[in-house]
């Protein structure tokens, strides 16, 4: 598995791509999410998976991740690490966010062992389905046991 970042100045075409996948495989609908950027995840020249980094705020340093797969086995370490070099490293992060589907269990199970904080608020997916906001640190992701040493 290889995972290429894409950007709208850079690879309008890849990243929207990715950014179609990810969207159709999450909300069915390919254009849920506007501005973004993107990392594919590869399997020869098959598109696999892929991150939607969305919802950037520069000032405050917190960007959102979106993800979604055809593969379970996509989440390598190197994918993992380059999932998470993106916004701690190129953007200068101090937090990522994700919203997961109380639903989803095997989401909220990778983000519980990547030692993401939870908060579970019920009705944020709308009135029967409750959602899920995991938060993960710059800190916690430099102290994390998945984190590739440097």
């Amino acid at each position: 598995m290889t995972p290429v970042y894409f950007g709208p100045r850079s690879s309008p075409l890849q990243n929207a791509t990715v950014g179609r996948f990810v969207c159709e495989l999450i909300w069915q609908k390919a254009e849920a999410i506007r501005d973004y950027c993107t990392m594919g995840v590869f399997d020869g020249d098959k598109l696999v998976a892929g991150t939607v980094y969305h919802n950037w705020h520069p000032e405050t340093g917190i960007v959102e991740l979106t993800s979604a797969s055809l593969s379970k086995r996509w989440l390598t370490r190197n994918v993992v690490n380059a999932m998470f070099e993106l916004p701690f490293q190129r953007l200068g992060c101090q937090m990522v966010v994700l919203r997961v589907s109380e639903a989803n269990d095997n989401m909220v199970c990778i983000a519980r062992s990547f030692g993401f904080d939870e908060h579970f608020i019920p009705r944020l997916g709308g009135r029967d389905k409750g959602e899920y906001i995991f938060t993960l640190t710059d800190d916690q992701w430099s102290s994390s046991k998945f984190r590739k040493s440097a």
